[in-house]
């Protein structure tokens, strides 16, 4: 279609939560600063111990930074513009700005499908067959999964981006939403939408549910092999290398897999709720992961705990020599 299809529509404005009042839009800024300023501190401080504890750069520690990477983009692309409309009334984005973000939204997004199921075969490998993973997982294997994970996942966000680019979109250009993605976006399009939003559906099952399969069946043959282990100390030192990597999972998949299929076989929610609910699984994952990473993941937690008392030997140093 000619640009002239959406001549009428130059710019978007998010609108966000269209039930806020307006006496909250401040808390609402708030909120949604400190979620931003939590995430970004506390990848951060992944990144900086991976930086500088080579005792990190071990291949389930590669598979995570590039998590925190993706965590720290997706977070970057979504909460500015949202921060922005609540604390300074400032919603209107660019057609083309509404796109890219559309874009970076779901690449991030696919993304961390794809690394969360490399992160499960790193578990998989390492649990099942013990004896042959030093073989088989190497950091040059993760670095080659990781890489083709980065360049793969731009396909299907490309192809929802040119298909939904050229739509007319003469009506409103209010996005119900806290930031554009596909849904939002061709809703307002002036045209069928099921030929664009089908094809949309099969790409986000795809992304989601190929790796989802996977994750499944590995940590089923986890079970299975945790099961065979003789001690009971053995069976929860294994299942404890696992329960940080289940509750991302499951704060990733389970939310995103309700929200696409609801929206798709006729469940419907109040604008405001279903909101809340892409919020929630798009960013307390972010948020929260570096806690896990801290406390469910031992080398994490050692590299912090020096660091943090490397950081208070000094002072206690000078407080010694002042004695003196």
């Amino acid at each position: 279609m000619s640009a002239g299809n959406h001549s009428f529509v130059t710019e978007f404005v998010i609108v966000g939560f269209p039930g806020l009042l307006p006496e909250f839009y401040g808390l609402a800024s708030t909120v949604l600063f400190l979620v931003y300023f939590c995430t970004a501190v506390g990848n951060v401080v992944i990144l900086v111990l991976f930086a500088t504890d080579r005792d990190l750069h071990k291949p389930m520690y590669f598979v995570i930074l590039h998590l925190v990477v993706s965590d720290i983009l997706f977070s970057t692309t979504t909460l500015p513009k949202i921060i922005a409309r609540y604390w300074f009334q400032a919603g209107a984005i660019s057609f083309t700005g509404c796109f890219v973000q559309m874009y970076l939204v779901h690449y991030f997004g696919t993304v961390n499908s794809y690394i969360l199921f490399i992160m499960a075969l790193d578990r998989y490998v390492s649990i099942c067959f013990p004896l042959r993973y030093p073989m088989i997982i190497k950091n040059s294997t993760i670095h080659i999964l990781s890489a083709t994970a980065w360049i793969v996942a731009k396909a299907c966000p490309l192809m929802m981006v040119i298909r939904a680019y050229p739509l007319p979109y003469c009506d409103s250009n209010k996005i119900m939403q806290c930031y554009c993605d596909h849904i939002a976006i061709t809703t307002l399009a002036c045209t069928d939408r099921a030929p664009y939003s089908f094809p949309a559906f099969i790409f986000a099952m795809l992304a989601l549910l190929g790796p989802l399969a996977f994750i499944i069946f590995s940590y089923c043959s986890i079970i299975v092999a945790v099961v065979q282990i003789a001690s009971p100390q053995g069976r929860l030192k294994t299942l404890s290398t696992c329960s940080g990597q289940l509750i991302i999972i499951a704060l990733y998949y389970l939310p995103r897999c309700f929200i696409y299929l609801s929206s798709n076989i006729g469940i419907r929610f109040s604008t405001d709720l279903r909101i809340v609910i892409i919020m929630l699984y798009s960013l307390l994952p972010p948020m929260i992961n570096p806690l896990i990473y801290s406390f469910k993941t031992k080398h994490i937690k050692q590299s912090l705990m020096k660091r943090f008392k490397k950081s208070t030997a000094p002072q206690k140093d000078n407080v010694f020599a002042v004695s003196q």
